[in-house]
Protein backbone atom coordinates (compact mmCIF):
# COMPACT_ATOMS: atom_id res chain seq x y z
CA UNK A 1 0.00 0.00 0.00
CA UNK A 2 2.75 2.35 0.78
CA UNK A 3 4.39 1.69 -2.52
CA UNK A 4 1.42 2.45 -4.28
CA UNK A 5 0.94 5.69 -2.50
CA UNK A 6 4.16 6.83 -3.34
CA UNK A 7 3.91 6.07 -7.08
CA UNK A 8 0.78 7.98 -6.58
CA UNK A 9 2.33 10.45 -4.95
CA UNK A 10 5.10 11.37 -8.03
CA UNK A 11 2.31 11.10 -10.66
CA UNK A 12 0.64 13.90 -9.04
CA UNK A 13 3.53 15.91 -8.67
CA UNK A 14 4.59 14.94 -12.49
CA UNK A 15 1.32 16.16 -13.51
CA UNK A 16 1.26 19.40 -11.42
CA UNK A 17 4.76 20.45 -12.77
CA UNK A 18 3.19 20.23 -15.67
CA UNK A 19 0.72 21.91 -15.36
CA UNK A 20 2.83 24.68 -13.64
CA UNK A 21 5.21 24.85 -16.67
CA UNK A 22 2.42 25.25 -19.36
CA UNK A 23 0.70 28.25 -16.97
CA UNK A 24 4.19 29.56 -17.24
CA UNK A 25 4.87 29.27 -20.62
CA UNK A 26 1.75 31.09 -21.54
CA UNK A 27 2.78 33.80 -18.68
CA UNK A 28 5.60 34.13 -20.76
CA UNK A 29 3.98 34.55 -23.88
CA UNK A 30 1.30 37.16 -22.40
CA UNK A 31 4.25 39.09 -21.16
CA UNK A 32 5.61 39.33 -24.40
CA UNK A 33 2.75 40.21 -26.02
CA UNK A 34 2.12 42.73 -22.63
CA UNK A 35 5.61 43.96 -23.57
CA UNK A 36 5.33 45.03 -27.21
CA UNK A 37 1.75 46.32 -26.69
CA UNK A 38 3.44 48.58 -24.37
CA UNK A 39 6.61 50.04 -26.95
CA UNK A 40 3.62 50.55 -29.47
CA UNK A 41 1.79 52.82 -27.44
CA UNK A 42 4.94 54.37 -26.17
CA UNK A 43 5.63 55.10 -30.19
CA UNK A 44 1.96 56.12 -31.10
CA UNK A 45 1.85 58.80 -28.28
CA UNK A 46 5.40 59.98 -29.21
CA UNK A 47 4.05 60.36 -32.56
CA UNK A 48 0.67 62.14 -31.69
CA UNK A 49 1.15 65.14 -30.26
CA UNK A 50 -1.96 66.71 -28.38
CA UNK A 51 -0.61 70.60 -28.65
CA UNK A 52 -0.34 70.46 -32.71
CA UNK A 53 -4.28 69.36 -32.34
CA UNK A 54 -5.06 72.16 -30.53
CA UNK A 55 -3.54 74.70 -32.42
CA UNK A 56 -4.78 73.51 -34.94
CA UNK A 57 -8.39 73.52 -34.07
CA UNK A 58 -7.98 76.98 -32.68
CA UNK A 59 -7.23 78.02 -36.09
CA UNK A 60 -10.07 76.51 -38.09
CA UNK A 61 -12.04 78.47 -35.13
CA UNK A 62 -10.62 81.95 -35.44
CA UNK A 63 -11.36 81.26 -39.44
CA UNK A 64 -14.76 80.10 -39.07
CA UNK A 65 -15.12 83.47 -36.66
CA UNK A 66 -13.78 85.24 -39.72
CA UNK A 67 -16.14 83.74 -42.34
CA UNK A 68 -19.35 84.59 -40.43
CA UNK A 69 -18.56 88.22 -40.26
CA UNK A 70 -17.80 88.33 -43.71
CA UNK A 71 -21.10 86.53 -44.69
CA UNK A 72 -22.88 88.78 -42.30
CA UNK A 73 -21.24 91.93 -43.58
CA UNK A 74 -22.38 91.61 -47.49
CA UNK A 75 -25.98 90.26 -46.41
CA UNK A 76 -26.24 93.95 -44.87
CA UNK A 77 -24.47 95.77 -48.16
CA UNK A 78 -27.45 93.87 -50.10
CA UNK A 79 -29.67 94.84 -47.93
CA UNK A 80 -29.06 98.59 -47.89
CA UNK A 81 -28.56 98.63 -51.93
CA UNK A 82 -31.77 96.63 -52.61
CA UNK A 83 -33.89 100.16 -51.07
CA UNK A 84 -31.28 102.43 -52.94
CA UNK A 85 -32.54 100.60 -56.50
CA UNK A 86 -36.45 100.33 -55.80
CA UNK A 87 -36.59 104.45 -55.75
CA UNK A 88 -35.63 105.49 -58.33
CA UNK A 89 -38.09 102.79 -60.34
CA UNK A 90 -41.40 105.55 -60.67
CA UNK A 91 -39.07 107.35 -63.25
CA UNK A 92 -38.71 104.67 -65.35
CA UNK A 93 -42.42 104.27 -65.56
CA UNK A 94 -42.73 107.48 -67.45
CA UNK A 95 -40.16 107.13 -70.15
CA UNK A 96 -40.76 106.32 -73.71
CA UNK A 97 -41.86 103.85 -75.64
CA UNK A 98 -38.52 103.28 -77.39
CA UNK A 99 -36.55 102.66 -74.25
CA UNK A 100 -39.24 99.99 -73.48
CA UNK A 101 -38.73 98.37 -76.57
CA UNK A 102 -34.97 98.33 -77.42
CA UNK A 103 -34.94 96.60 -73.54
CA UNK A 104 -37.63 94.15 -74.71
CA UNK A 105 -35.35 93.67 -77.59
CA UNK A 106 -32.31 93.33 -75.31
CA UNK A 107 -33.67 90.79 -73.08
CA UNK A 108 -34.64 88.19 -75.66
CA UNK A 109 -31.34 88.68 -77.30
CA UNK A 110 -30.27 87.91 -73.54
CA UNK A 111 -32.34 84.94 -73.36
CA UNK A 112 -31.62 83.25 -76.64
CA UNK A 113 -27.82 83.44 -75.83
CA UNK A 114 -28.00 82.00 -72.38
CA UNK A 115 -30.23 79.51 -73.84
CA UNK A 116 -27.93 78.59 -77.08
CA UNK A 117 -24.70 78.95 -75.19
CA UNK A 118 -25.54 78.93 -71.44
CA UNK A 119 -24.28 75.58 -70.87
CA UNK A 120 -20.99 76.27 -72.49
CA UNK A 121 -19.87 79.58 -71.04
CA UNK A 122 -20.54 77.29 -67.82
CA UNK A 123 -17.80 74.74 -68.66
CA UNK A 124 -15.59 76.70 -69.19
CA UNK A 125 -15.81 79.02 -65.88
CA UNK A 126 -13.09 78.39 -63.53
CA UNK A 127 -13.60 76.82 -60.53
CA UNK A 128 -11.39 75.78 -57.15
CA UNK A 129 -10.24 72.58 -56.96
CA UNK A 130 -11.95 69.77 -54.65
CA UNK A 131 -9.49 67.81 -53.11
CA UNK A 132 -11.10 64.71 -52.59
CA UNK A 133 -9.23 62.13 -49.97
CA UNK A 134 -10.28 58.40 -50.83
CA UNK A 135 -11.22 56.23 -47.82
CA UNK A 136 -8.89 53.43 -47.09
CA UNK A 137 -10.38 49.84 -46.69
CA UNK A 138 -8.90 48.16 -43.89
CA UNK A 139 -6.75 44.78 -44.11
CA UNK A 140 -8.52 42.31 -44.66
CA UNK A 141 -6.85 38.71 -46.02
CA UNK A 142 -9.79 38.46 -48.31
CA UNK A 143 -9.01 41.07 -50.09
CA UNK A 144 -5.97 40.80 -50.26
CA UNK A 145 -6.07 37.63 -52.00
CA UNK A 146 -8.16 39.04 -54.51
CA UNK A 147 -6.18 42.52 -55.71
CA UNK A 148 -3.69 39.99 -56.26
CA UNK A 149 -5.51 37.38 -58.19
CA UNK A 150 -7.22 40.45 -60.03
CA UNK A 151 -3.02 41.74 -60.25
CA UNK A 152 -2.18 38.43 -61.70
CA UNK A 153 -5.17 38.48 -64.30
CA UNK A 154 -4.80 41.79 -65.35
CA UNK A 155 -0.88 41.58 -66.45
CA UNK A 156 -1.83 37.91 -68.00
CA UNK A 157 -1.70 40.32 -71.38
CA UNK A 158 1.24 42.05 -71.15
CA UNK A 159 3.54 39.03 -69.48
CA UNK A 160 1.93 36.82 -72.63
CA UNK A 161 3.07 39.57 -75.42
CA UNK A 162 6.40 39.89 -73.66
CA UNK A 163 6.91 36.03 -73.77
CA UNK A 164 6.07 35.92 -77.93
CA UNK A 165 8.51 38.50 -78.10
CA UNK A 166 11.20 36.49 -76.54
CA UNK A 167 10.19 33.56 -78.15
CA UNK A 168 10.18 35.41 -81.53
CA UNK A 169 14.13 36.73 -80.88
CA UNK A 170 14.85 32.80 -79.62
CA UNK A 171 13.36 31.00 -82.40
CA UNK A 172 11.12 29.43 -80.26
CA UNK A 173 9.55 28.00 -83.82
CA UNK A 174 11.80 28.75 -86.56
CA UNK A 175 9.74 28.92 -89.50
CA UNK A 176 7.43 31.93 -87.33
CA UNK A 177 10.66 33.52 -86.89
CA UNK A 178 11.99 33.05 -90.27
CA UNK A 179 8.40 34.25 -91.62
CA UNK A 180 8.44 37.38 -89.45
CA UNK A 181 12.28 38.33 -89.99
CA UNK A 182 11.47 38.21 -93.90
CA UNK A 183 8.33 40.14 -93.60
CA UNK A 184 9.47 42.81 -91.01
CA UNK A 185 12.73 43.27 -92.73
CA UNK A 186 10.95 43.90 -96.44
CA UNK A 187 8.32 46.25 -94.73
CA UNK A 188 11.30 48.78 -92.81
CA UNK A 189 13.00 48.14 -96.63
CA UNK A 190 10.12 49.30 -98.67
CA UNK A 191 9.06 51.82 -95.68
CA UNK A 192 5.55 49.99 -94.75
CA UNK A 193 6.94 49.49 -91.02
CA UNK A 194 4.51 52.06 -89.67
CA UNK A 195 1.66 50.34 -91.82
CA UNK A 196 2.60 46.95 -91.13
CA UNK A 197 2.90 47.84 -86.72
CA UNK A 198 -1.08 49.56 -87.15
CA UNK A 199 -2.25 46.66 -89.13
CA UNK A 200 -0.65 44.43 -86.60
CA UNK A 201 -2.85 45.64 -84.00
CA UNK A 202 -5.96 46.23 -85.93
CA UNK A 203 -5.84 42.40 -86.40
CA UNK A 204 -5.47 41.60 -82.93
CA UNK A 205 -8.19 44.08 -82.24
CA UNK A 206 -10.35 42.10 -84.42
CA UNK A 207 -9.33 38.27 -82.85
CA UNK A 208 -10.49 40.24 -79.56
CA UNK A 209 -13.58 40.52 -80.91
CA UNK A 210 -13.72 37.46 -82.28
CA UNK A 211 -12.78 36.00 -78.99
CA UNK A 212 -15.42 38.26 -77.07
CA UNK A 213 -18.21 36.67 -79.53
CA UNK A 214 -17.22 33.07 -78.28
CA UNK A 215 -14.69 32.25 -80.87
CA UNK A 216 -11.86 29.87 -79.95
CA UNK A 217 -8.64 31.33 -81.84
CA UNK A 218 -5.34 30.83 -80.10
CA UNK A 219 -2.70 32.96 -81.77
CA UNK A 220 0.03 32.86 -79.51
CA UNK A 221 4.15 31.55 -80.75
CA UNK A 222 4.62 29.64 -76.76
CA UNK A 223 1.37 27.50 -76.19
CA UNK A 224 -0.39 28.69 -72.82
CA UNK A 225 -0.73 26.99 -70.26
CA UNK A 226 -4.01 26.98 -67.92
CA UNK A 227 -2.97 27.25 -64.33
CA UNK A 228 -5.27 26.01 -61.83
CA UNK A 229 -7.39 28.23 -59.95
CA UNK A 230 -7.69 28.20 -55.96
CA UNK A 231 -11.16 28.43 -54.08
CA UNK A 232 -11.11 31.22 -52.22
CA UNK A 233 -10.96 30.28 -48.41
CA UNK A 234 -14.00 31.75 -46.20
CA UNK A 235 -11.89 31.38 -43.19
CA UNK A 236 -8.57 31.52 -42.52
CA UNK A 237 -6.39 30.82 -39.24
CA UNK A 238 -4.22 33.10 -37.21
CA UNK A 239 -1.09 31.48 -38.96
CA UNK A 240 -2.71 31.46 -42.29
CA UNK A 241 -3.38 34.99 -42.88
CA UNK A 242 0.30 36.17 -41.47
CA UNK A 243 1.66 34.10 -43.83
CA UNK A 244 -0.21 35.49 -46.56
CA UNK A 245 0.68 38.97 -45.49
CA UNK A 246 4.30 37.79 -45.07
CA UNK A 247 4.05 36.00 -48.81
CA UNK A 248 2.46 39.86 -50.53
CA UNK A 249 5.66 41.70 -48.57
CA UNK A 250 8.25 39.50 -49.91
CA UNK A 251 6.55 39.79 -53.48
CA UNK A 252 6.15 43.68 -53.00
CA UNK A 253 9.54 43.79 -51.68
CA UNK A 254 11.06 42.06 -54.45
CA UNK A 255 9.12 44.04 -57.02
CA UNK A 256 9.56 47.23 -55.48
CA UNK A 257 13.32 46.24 -55.53
CA UNK A 258 13.85 45.73 -59.20
CA UNK A 259 11.90 48.93 -60.01
CA UNK A 260 14.60 50.85 -57.64
CA UNK A 261 17.38 49.48 -59.33
CA UNK A 262 15.77 50.30 -62.91
CA UNK A 263 15.37 53.89 -61.55
CA UNK A 264 17.94 54.13 -59.82
CA UNK A 265 20.52 53.02 -63.14
CA UNK A 266 18.33 55.31 -65.30
CA UNK A 267 19.21 58.57 -63.07
CA UNK A 268 23.06 57.50 -62.28
CA UNK A 269 23.12 57.21 -66.04
CA UNK A 270 22.30 60.74 -66.49
CA UNK A 271 23.76 62.37 -63.28
CA UNK A 272 27.94 60.84 -64.41
CA UNK A 273 27.95 58.83 -61.72
CA UNK A 274 30.21 56.99 -64.11
CA UNK A 275 31.22 59.08 -66.42
CA UNK A 276 33.01 56.95 -69.07
CA UNK A 277 29.49 55.31 -69.61
CA UNK A 278 27.76 58.48 -69.54
CA UNK A 279 30.26 59.76 -72.22
CA UNK A 280 29.22 56.95 -74.74
CA UNK A 281 26.18 57.84 -74.17
CA UNK A 282 26.88 61.42 -74.73
CA UNK A 283 28.83 60.81 -78.04
CA UNK A 284 25.91 58.86 -79.42
CA UNK A 285 23.00 61.62 -78.65
CA UNK A 286 25.75 64.34 -80.65
CA UNK A 287 26.27 61.76 -83.50
CA UNK A 288 22.39 61.27 -83.93
CA UNK A 289 21.93 64.53 -83.46
CA UNK A 290 24.20 65.62 -86.54
CA UNK A 291 23.24 62.48 -88.78
CA UNK A 292 19.18 64.29 -88.08
CA UNK A 293 20.87 67.85 -89.44
CA UNK A 294 22.21 66.42 -92.25
CA UNK A 295 20.67 63.05 -93.20
CA UNK A 296 17.27 62.87 -94.60
CA UNK A 297 14.42 60.93 -92.55
CA UNK A 298 14.29 58.13 -95.01
CA UNK A 299 17.71 57.49 -94.43
CA UNK A 300 17.63 57.42 -90.44
CA UNK A 301 14.42 55.25 -90.54
CA UNK A 302 15.79 52.47 -92.79
CA UNK A 303 18.69 52.34 -90.79
CA UNK A 304 17.11 52.50 -87.75
CA UNK A 305 14.57 49.44 -88.78
CA UNK A 306 17.50 47.59 -90.20
CA UNK A 307 19.72 47.58 -86.96
CA UNK A 308 16.49 46.87 -84.81
CA UNK A 309 15.82 44.31 -86.84
CA UNK A 310 19.33 42.11 -87.74
CA UNK A 311 19.95 42.98 -83.41
CA UNK A 312 16.62 41.43 -82.74
CA UNK A 313 16.25 38.38 -84.45
CA UNK A 314 20.04 37.70 -85.35
CA UNK A 315 22.73 39.31 -82.77
CA UNK A 316 20.67 38.46 -79.59
CA UNK A 317 19.82 35.24 -80.69
CA UNK A 318 23.82 34.70 -80.43
CA UNK A 319 24.42 36.58 -77.60
CA UNK A 320 22.08 34.76 -75.66
CA UNK A 321 23.50 31.05 -76.50
CA UNK A 322 26.83 32.64 -76.26
CA UNK A 323 27.20 34.58 -73.01
CA UNK A 324 31.52 34.97 -73.50
CA UNK A 325 30.73 37.22 -77.02
CA UNK A 326 27.86 39.13 -75.36
CA UNK A 327 30.01 39.62 -72.04
CA UNK A 328 32.52 41.17 -75.08
CA UNK A 329 30.86 43.04 -77.31
CA UNK A 330 27.02 43.36 -76.27
CA UNK A 331 27.27 46.85 -75.11
CA UNK A 332 24.28 47.89 -73.95
CA UNK A 333 23.94 44.80 -71.98
CA UNK A 334 27.84 45.61 -70.66
CA UNK A 335 26.40 49.44 -70.23
CA UNK A 336 23.61 48.46 -68.37
CA UNK A 337 25.00 45.43 -65.88
CA UNK A 338 28.16 48.27 -65.22
CA UNK A 339 25.34 50.84 -64.10
CA UNK A 340 25.51 50.64 -60.40
CA UNK A 341 22.73 51.33 -57.79
CA UNK A 342 22.74 53.69 -55.04
CA UNK A 343 23.27 50.99 -52.27
CA UNK A 344 26.20 49.65 -54.64
CA UNK A 345 27.69 53.20 -54.48
CA UNK A 346 27.48 53.83 -50.79
CA UNK A 347 29.08 50.19 -50.41
CA UNK A 348 31.91 51.53 -52.58
CA UNK A 349 32.18 54.83 -50.59
CA UNK A 350 32.57 52.91 -47.56
CA UNK A 351 35.02 50.67 -48.76
CA UNK A 352 37.21 53.44 -50.16
CA UNK A 353 36.49 55.05 -46.62
CA UNK A 354 37.86 52.05 -44.67
CA UNK A 355 40.60 51.57 -46.68
CA UNK A 356 42.04 55.42 -46.26
CA UNK A 357 41.66 54.99 -42.91
CA UNK A 358 43.81 52.09 -42.82
CA UNK A 359 46.38 52.82 -44.44
CA UNK A 360 45.73 56.25 -42.33
CA UNK A 361 46.01 53.72 -39.04
CA UNK A 362 49.16 51.69 -40.93
CA UNK A 363 51.20 54.59 -41.56
CA UNK A 364 50.75 56.52 -38.38
CA UNK A 365 51.51 52.95 -37.02
CA UNK A 366 54.53 52.86 -38.86
CA UNK A 367 55.38 56.57 -37.87
CA UNK A 368 55.23 55.63 -34.46
CA UNK A 369 57.47 55.14 -31.66
CA UNK A 370 58.18 52.02 -31.32
CA UNK A 371 58.56 51.59 -27.13
CA UNK A 372 55.30 51.75 -26.98
CA UNK A 373 54.55 48.79 -28.02
CA UNK A 374 50.99 48.89 -29.13
CA UNK A 375 49.44 46.83 -31.74
CA UNK A 376 47.52 47.78 -34.75
CA UNK A 377 43.92 45.58 -33.42
CA UNK A 378 44.83 47.64 -29.81
CA UNK A 379 44.87 50.71 -31.74
CA UNK A 380 42.28 50.24 -33.58
CA UNK A 381 39.89 49.51 -31.03
CA UNK A 382 40.21 52.30 -28.97
CA UNK A 383 38.26 53.98 -31.49
CA UNK A 384 35.38 51.78 -31.93
CA UNK A 385 32.70 53.28 -29.24
CA UNK A 386 28.97 52.51 -28.19
CA UNK A 387 25.56 54.93 -27.96
CA UNK A 388 27.00 54.67 -24.09
CA UNK A 389 31.16 55.00 -23.79
CA UNK A 390 34.08 52.99 -25.72
CA UNK A 391 33.27 49.05 -26.26
CA UNK A 392 36.08 48.28 -23.76
CA UNK A 393 34.47 50.09 -20.81
CA UNK A 394 31.03 49.72 -21.35
CA UNK A 395 31.61 45.45 -21.09
CA UNK A 396 34.75 46.04 -18.37
CA UNK A 397 36.67 43.49 -21.19
CA UNK A 398 40.37 44.43 -22.45
CA UNK A 399 41.39 46.78 -25.16
CA UNK A 400 41.94 44.80 -28.15
CA UNK A 401 37.84 43.02 -27.82
CA UNK A 402 35.90 44.79 -30.31
CA UNK A 403 33.08 44.01 -32.27
CA UNK A 404 33.82 41.78 -35.64
CA UNK A 405 33.40 43.33 -39.33
CA UNK A 406 30.38 41.78 -39.68
CA UNK A 407 28.53 43.51 -36.56
CA UNK A 408 29.95 46.79 -36.21
CA UNK A 409 26.78 48.37 -35.46
CA UNK A 410 25.34 45.50 -33.66
CA UNK A 411 22.24 43.47 -34.36
CA UNK A 412 19.00 45.04 -32.51
CA UNK A 413 16.97 42.23 -30.10
CA UNK A 414 15.79 41.76 -27.11
CA UNK A 415 17.13 39.96 -24.00
CA UNK A 416 14.94 37.44 -22.43
CA UNK A 417 15.92 35.68 -19.42
CA UNK A 418 13.61 33.18 -17.84
CA UNK A 419 15.97 32.82 -14.87
CA UNK A 420 14.02 36.09 -13.70
CA UNK A 421 10.67 36.37 -12.22
CA UNK A 422 10.61 40.44 -12.52
CA UNK A 423 8.61 41.52 -15.82
CA UNK A 424 11.23 44.27 -15.80
CA UNK A 425 14.15 41.79 -15.05
CA UNK A 426 12.51 39.21 -18.15
CA UNK A 427 12.85 41.32 -21.33
CA UNK A 428 15.30 44.04 -22.30
CA UNK A 429 15.58 45.53 -25.50
CA UNK A 430 19.40 46.20 -26.96
CA UNK A 431 21.79 45.15 -28.83
CA UNK A 432 23.80 42.29 -29.41
CA UNK A 433 27.71 41.98 -30.61
CA UNK A 434 29.87 39.54 -31.07
CA UNK A 435 33.71 39.48 -30.72
CA UNK A 436 36.52 36.90 -30.84
CA UNK A 437 36.06 35.69 -27.58
CA UNK A 438 32.64 37.27 -25.91
CA UNK A 439 29.45 37.50 -26.79
CA UNK A 440 28.34 41.23 -25.41
CA UNK A 441 24.50 42.40 -24.90
CA UNK A 442 24.05 46.19 -24.39
CA UNK A 443 21.08 47.12 -22.83
CA UNK A 444 19.51 49.98 -24.35
CA UNK A 445 17.93 51.81 -20.83
CA UNK A 446 19.84 54.08 -19.04
CA UNK A 447 21.16 52.57 -15.84
CA UNK A 448 24.79 51.02 -14.30
CA UNK A 449 26.57 48.36 -16.46
CA UNK A 450 24.67 45.46 -14.26
CA UNK A 451 21.76 45.69 -17.05
CA UNK A 452 24.61 44.34 -19.78
CA UNK A 453 25.55 41.21 -20.46
CA UNK A 454 28.68 39.46 -21.64
CA UNK A 455 28.79 35.69 -22.16
CA UNK A 456 32.09 34.05 -23.36
CA UNK A 457 32.12 32.46 -26.11
CA UNK A 458 34.15 29.39 -24.56
CA UNK A 459 31.27 28.44 -21.51
CA UNK A 460 28.76 28.64 -23.92
CA UNK A 461 27.53 24.48 -24.68
CA UNK A 462 25.00 24.63 -26.63
CA UNK A 463 23.59 27.71 -29.64
CA UNK A 464 20.39 27.23 -31.42
CA UNK A 465 17.78 28.78 -33.37
CA UNK A 466 14.64 29.94 -31.27
CA UNK A 467 11.01 29.81 -32.01
CA UNK A 468 9.67 32.56 -29.12
CA UNK A 469 5.78 32.35 -30.07
CA UNK A 470 4.85 29.01 -31.77
CA UNK A 471 1.32 30.37 -32.68
CA UNK A 472 3.39 32.00 -35.52
CA UNK A 473 4.66 30.38 -39.20
CA UNK A 474 8.62 30.22 -39.93
CA UNK A 475 11.45 29.25 -38.42
CA UNK A 476 11.34 32.52 -35.33
CA UNK A 477 12.97 35.41 -35.22
CA UNK A 478 15.36 34.06 -31.77
CA UNK A 479 18.66 32.48 -30.91
CA UNK A 480 19.02 30.31 -27.54
CA UNK A 481 21.78 30.42 -25.66
CA UNK A 482 22.99 27.45 -23.45
CA UNK A 483 25.36 28.72 -20.63
CA UNK A 484 26.11 26.61 -17.42
CA UNK A 485 25.22 29.42 -15.23
CA UNK A 486 21.57 29.91 -16.39
CA UNK A 487 19.00 27.07 -15.82
CA UNK A 488 17.38 27.89 -18.89
CA UNK A 489 18.54 28.99 -22.03
CA UNK A 490 18.76 33.01 -22.55
CA UNK A 491 16.92 33.92 -25.72
CA UNK A 492 18.14 36.83 -28.18
CA UNK A 493 14.57 37.25 -29.54
CA UNK A 494 13.08 39.93 -32.29
CA UNK A 495 16.39 39.65 -34.52
CA UNK A 496 15.49 41.47 -37.98
CA UNK A 497 18.45 39.61 -39.17
CA UNK A 498 18.07 36.53 -37.34
CA UNK A 499 20.22 33.83 -39.54
CA UNK A 500 23.24 36.22 -40.44
CA UNK A 501 23.48 36.75 -36.74
CA UNK A 502 23.48 33.15 -35.95
CA UNK A 503 25.92 32.36 -38.94
CA UNK A 504 28.41 34.42 -37.16
CA UNK A 505 27.79 33.58 -33.81
CA UNK A 506 28.36 30.11 -33.94
CA UNK A 507 31.32 30.49 -36.37
CA UNK A 508 33.41 31.99 -33.72
CA UNK A 509 32.05 29.88 -31.16
CA UNK A 510 33.06 27.02 -33.43
CA UNK A 511 36.37 28.79 -34.21
CA UNK A 512 37.04 29.29 -30.38
CA UNK A 513 36.70 26.37 -29.50
CA UNK A 514 38.56 24.07 -32.21
CA UNK A 515 41.33 26.12 -31.11
CA UNK A 516 41.18 25.89 -27.79
CA UNK A 517 40.98 21.77 -28.18
CA UNK A 518 43.53 22.11 -30.40
CA UNK A 519 46.03 23.96 -27.93
CA UNK A 520 45.03 21.67 -24.76
CA UNK A 521 45.78 18.46 -26.88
Amino acid sequence: GTIVMASGIQDFNRTESDRLNEIKGHLEIALLEKHFLQEELRKLREETNAETLRQELEKERQRRLELEQKVNEVLKARTEEVPAAQQPAKPQTQANGTDKRSHTVCSRLQKWFCDKFGEYVEDFRFQPEENTVETEEPLSARRLTENMRRLKRGAKPVTNFVKNLSALSDWYSIYTSAIAFIIYMNAVWHGWAIPMFLFLAILRLSLNYLIARGWRIQWSIVPEVSEPMEPPKEDLTVSEKFQLVLDVAQKAQNLFGKMADILEKIKNLFMWVQPEITQKLYVTLWAAFIASCFLPYRIIGLAMGLYAGIKFFLIDFIFKRCPRLRAKYDTPYIIWTSLPTDPQLKERSNATVSRRLQTAASRSYVGSSAPTGISKDEDTSRFHTTKRGNFHEVFNLSENERPLAVCENGWRCCLINRDRKMPTDYIRNGVLYVTENYLCFESSKSGSSKRNKVIKLTDITDIQKYKVLSVLPGSGMGIAVSTPSTQKPLVFGAMVHRDEAFETIFNQYVKITSASSSSES
